[in-house]
């Protein structure tokens, strides 16, 4: 065996180490990274084909119906759309026991969609932010319990490390987390050492994960943002913004995360263009926010669940795509958005029985399953055929 080859040993076994633990906590082989992964983009092109969508809160299942409603994968979990962009908007933590499984599984489609000359890209939801900040309200005895499954993999992977001449010893993800917490009973104290390693700044999962996630983005003339955008926002800068968060994800700026994400009026929580009740979205205050960001004509938003569907408010300038699909919040049907050049916005539903449930512009009609509804028409929503 050449010298060579020899000093390569290490880490090929490192590779090998991290493959097999990876299996382990998603049951996936992820394929090979990009040589040089892609920057973390503020805004893109318009693409011919682009879809949105909402909230998945660790329902591996109803995430995985939801991508092939929109043509995204196929019956084998293969990515199958192209040169499409697809953008989700966070809310993947909480409320569901699969949290880590998605993470994984849109990890391999983002690599997948890069072969075939697709995107897929991720955003900060409130509920990553609350995850990194070491606020598990909404963890689920389910999601700590992966969480846990996932610690003992990892540990042995590192164990196994360690044991190698050539690679340098792995860092402890351990060190400095608290051995109890006052409130949670003892038999969860392993799971929530775990989710504090796994998740807090520059924490393992944090770091290879999360740290890819936008905060917000401009694709063509859509903003997408998990809960909504002010002027203030627009006017300190989005890039600035995007790359705040990366670095407070990775580490570099200490524990908590910066005041626009986590005020009531912040990126991430704001409510006020997805209402579904009264009072409704404040049409004349969006139209000043569209107006600071050049070319934008519409803003795309998750966080308030829309019991009635994927709906649009002041001329569908607002549209609100979190539809409560995941089995810990809601458990709705199934809906995602679709912009492209062949049929404008439209929404693809699997909701067969959809029935006038609200009077948002989007949505006046009847759902047809395997039925997508263009938004904006006259006299309302036309419907098209959609292979699903």
């Amino acid at each position: 065996m050449s010298t060579t080859s020899c000093k390569d040993i290490p880490n090929l076994l490192s590779s090998f180490v991290d493959t097999f633990v990876d299996f382990s906590v998603s049951g996936l082989f992820l394929p090979p990274p990009p040589p040089s992964p892609p920057p973390l983009p503020t805004r893109l092109p318009s693409p011919p084909r682009l879809v949105a969508v909402g909230d998945l809160h660790g329902d591996l299942e109803k995430s995985k119906q939801a991508l092939r409603l929109a043509g995204l994968i196929d019956a084998h979990d293969r990515y199958i759309g192209g040169s499409a962009t697809v953008v989700q908007v966070g809310d993947v933590l909480d409320r569901g026991g699969e949290e880590l499984k998605i993470l994984y599984f849109l990890e391999k489609l983002k690599r997948e969609a890069a072969r075939s000359g697709g995107r897929i890209v991720t955003m900060h939801g409130n509920h990553e932010i609350m995850n990194v900040e070491g606020d598990f309200r909404f963890a689920t005895e389910s999601g700590v319990e992966e969480f846990r499954v996932w610690w003992e993999w990892f540990r042995a992977g590192n164990k196994i490390k360690s044991l190698c001449q050539g690679l340098e010893k792995p860092k402890d993800p351990m060190k400095g987390v608290p051995s109890s917490f006052r409130g949670v009973r003892k038999e969860f104290h392993d799971g929530f050492r775990a989710r504090v390693a796994a998740l807090r700044p520059n924490g393992p999962i944090a770091t290879r994960f999360l740290s890819q996630n936008v905060t917000v983005l401009v694709v063509g003339d859509s903003i997408f943002v998990h809960g909504g955008l002010l002027p203030e926002h627009s006017s300190y800068g989005l890039e600035k913004i995007n790359e705040e968060v990366r670095d407070w994800v990775k580490g570099l700026t200490g524990q908590l995360s910066p005041e626009y994400c986590r005020s009531a009026d912040g990126l991430l929580w704001l409510r006020k263009f997805s209402r579904s009740k009264v009072p409704q979205c404040d049409c004349s205050a969006l139209e000043h926010v569209l107006a600071t960001v050049p070319g934008v004509k519409r803003m795309v938003m998750g966080h308030s669940i829309q019991r009635v569907g994927i709906n649009g408010a002041c001329d569908d300038k607002a549209i609100r795509i979190d539809v409560g699909l995941s089995k810990g919040c809601g458990d709705g049907l199934p809906e995602v958005l679709e912009i492209s050049r062949n049929f404008g916005l439209r929404i693809l539903t699997e909701d067969p029985l959809y029935q006038n449930k609200g009077n948002a512009t989007m949505v006046d009609v009847g759902k047809e399953q395997g039925l997508g509804l263009l938004l904006g028409q006259q006299g309302g929503p036309k419907q098209v055929e959609v292979q699903a």
